[in-house]
């Protein structure tokens, strides 16, 4: 097969250039060029068509390089059996290049994003009402923009491609070559051993968590490629449901350290002004405007053919390679923010405190 990435040197893209490659797939991939693939995928870009560019046609060449090749492929009369969109924020950027490839090109694969839903007091599913923004032409992308963003560019591409339009939904994408180091954040801080604190809700077994595998989306966003599948799928894990302390009971498993967790009530750790998600990542308090978090159904994606595999190995594998990179790792985050979690200062401060307690 042949495809064209839009990106692919960051996280996922190197995944979906492994896997395909080893399909024996025939790669383009267009992109700015600045970032450097080999810390995640060593020589597996050596081979493989590299077209430099912006997605923004207003900014410097734009999409002069793609215009030159769907040029070229309209008068050899050849196509791309797909094109797989996974640098889309800006639905102005999408429609451009979805358009400009829409001759050449049999199916649009958007990654877009869970965040599409802004109403978290409802588990989703594929038929669940998006987000919307006041202003649709604002681009500029914030925790309060990006969802409803991603949503317009969905319907951009689902506008050029109409039933050759397929948009992938996934949630916390996690596993090697994670920079957010949200999910990663619980493997290296368990792997250190000692006594964790960890967050407890009233109800702890209803309060779920979902993530998916860097290397399992790309494997299932492949596969909706081979199968010919357009259409929209969240994509999630596991497949079954998972608890925030069973997920952090599977990290300890992992590990050869003695751990001890140190489990404090989530409204104390509000209290302390602990913040949920961030503060310590995957969090979200067990209250009813946050009912449906890690409960999307994802079993159209199951059904047309996501595996998850299993956590202690995704576990394992973030650990070595937080270890492998960390002093490439950059020091400011693309939200302008610190690393998610809490420093160990204040996890000894936190702790004391909660001993403490009258």
């Amino acid at each position: 097969m042949r495809i064209l990435i839009l990106g692919g040197t960051g996280f996922l893209g190197p995944h979906l250039v492994e896997q395909a490659m080893a399909k024996g797939w025939q790669v383009t991939l267009f992109n700015r060029g600045k970032t450097d693939p080999a810390r995640f995928a060593g020589d597996a870009f050596k081979d493989i068509v590299q077209l430099k560019g912006d997605r923004d046609p207003a900014k410097g060449d734009g999409l002069k390089s793609l215009e030159a090749l769907v040029a070229s492929m309209r008068e050899e009369g050849t196509r791309f059996d797909a094109v797989i969109d996974n640098s889309s924020y800006v639905p102005r950027i999408t429609k451009a290049s979805a358009e400009l490839l829409e001759p050449v090109t049999h199916l649009y694969q958007l990654v877009s994003t869970i965040s599409v839903f802004t109403d978290n007091s409802v588990a989703p599913d594929e038929s669940t009402p998006v987000g919307t923004i006041p202003d649709p032409m604002v681009e500029e992308v914030t925790g309060e923009t990006y969802g409803p963003l991603k949503a317009l560019c969905e319907q951009q591409a689902n506008l050029a491609y109409r039933d050759r339009s397929c948009v992938v939904r996934p949630g916390l994408i996690v596993g090697p070559g994670d920079d957010s180091l949200r999910f990663t954040y619980w493997p290296v801080r368990i792997a250190r051993g000692g006594r964790v604190l960890a967050p407890r809700a009233p109800k702890p077994t209803e309060v779920r968590v979902q993530f998916i595998d860097v290397r399992d989306l790309a494997a299932f966003m492949l596969k909706l490629v081979e199968d010919g599948h357009a259409g929209t799928y969240l994509a999630n894990g596991p497949q079954g449901p998972l608890s925030f302390e069973e997920m952090l009971a599977g990290i300890k498993a992992t590990v050869s350290d003695p751990v001890e967790f140190a489990w404090c009530d989530e409204q104390w750790l509000l209290e302390q002004n602990v913040a949920p998600w961030m503060g310590l990542p995957l969090w979200i308090p067990q209250m009813p405007e946050y009912a449906g978090s890690g409960r999307a159904n994802c079993s159209k994606a199951f059904s047309a053919g996501l595996t998850c595999r299993p956590l202690a190995e995704t576990a394992r594998d973030t650990v070595a390679d937080f270890e492998r990179t960390k002093a490439e790792r950059p020091a400011t985050f693309a939200w302008g923010g610190r690393a998610p979690g809490i420093s160990t200062e204040r996890e000894v401060e936190l702790l004391k405190a909660w001993d403490a307690r009258g």
